[in-house]
């Protein structure tokens, strides 16, 4: 029978982090078939009652696709496998293998990015007829034109390209400081857009996909599995 680590059981339920699941373990919270366990990585089956706070646990197998958020940090690259840079498969060293990134964000781009075991569903997630809207803060070089929100509405004829940008979003937040929404994803498009009128993205981090937020306490190299509700999103 197949079987899990304890700590990923736990973060499964509760849509917590491992890390998160790990404090609950090692406080004794956590039991199984009836005894307290202080060992996050015990392996536990369907066959095993797992309770916490009184409460049943279901025990999921890797036989269910896994669907994970992570927090992307800067100078990883968004790859499996790269002979030079170290990817964002490393921040998943203890999960099983099979895992795979969601799109893409640049090597120098921090925030949300999903990773998963299911092919469909990464699809819909990036399928542009489904145009998802992905949701970047950026600090800029240049104070922010506030003639660039109806510039960025209408669409913008990027450097290379035969088609105009789908409709965005700008937001300003402080004169150096921009909240950007596009529904689509094109090479670089965020720092293409901006570079094809005159300023510089210094930082990107992209904070929201769909209508999943990056939690504000989900730390830089960290992840978390998605509550079946979000994962139902796409």
């Amino acid at each position: 029978m197949e079987t899990i680590r304890l700590d990923k059981c736990v973060a499964q339920n509760y849509g917590c982090s491992r890390r998160e699941a790990g404090i609950l373990i090692r406080k004794g919270l956590v039991t199984v078939n009836g005894v307290p366990v202080r060992d996050a990585a015990l392996k536990v089956s369907g066959a095993d009652q797992v309770r916490n706070a009184e409460q049943d646990l279901e025990v999921v197998t890797r036989e269910a696709p896994r669907y994970f958020m992570l927090n992307k940090p800067r100078g990883v690259i968004t790859a499996t496998d790269d002979s030079e840079h170290s990817t964002v498969m490393s921040c998943f060293w203890n999960e099983a293998g099979g895992l795979f990134p969601v799109g893409r964000l640049d090597l120098d781009t921090e925030g949300l990015l999903f990773v998963t075991d299911d092919g469909a569903w990464a699809h819909r997630v990036t399928a542009p007829s489904r145009k998802c809207p992905k949701v970047y803060e950026a600090e800029l070089e240049n104070t922010a034109d506030p003639g660039l929100k109806e510039i960025f509405a209408a669409g913008v004829l990027l450097r290379g390209e035969k088609t105009p940008t789908l409709p965005a979003d700008l937001e300003i937040l402080a004169p150096n400081l921009v909240r950007l929404t596009i529904y689509e994803g094109r090479y670089h498009q965020v720092k293409r857009m901006f570079a094809s009128q005159g300023n510089h993205v210094i930082s990107l981090k992209r904070i929201a996909i769909g209508g999943i937020a990056l939690p504000e306490d989900l730390l830089p190299g960290e992840y978390r599995p998605l509550t079946p509700e979000e994962a139902a999103l796409f």
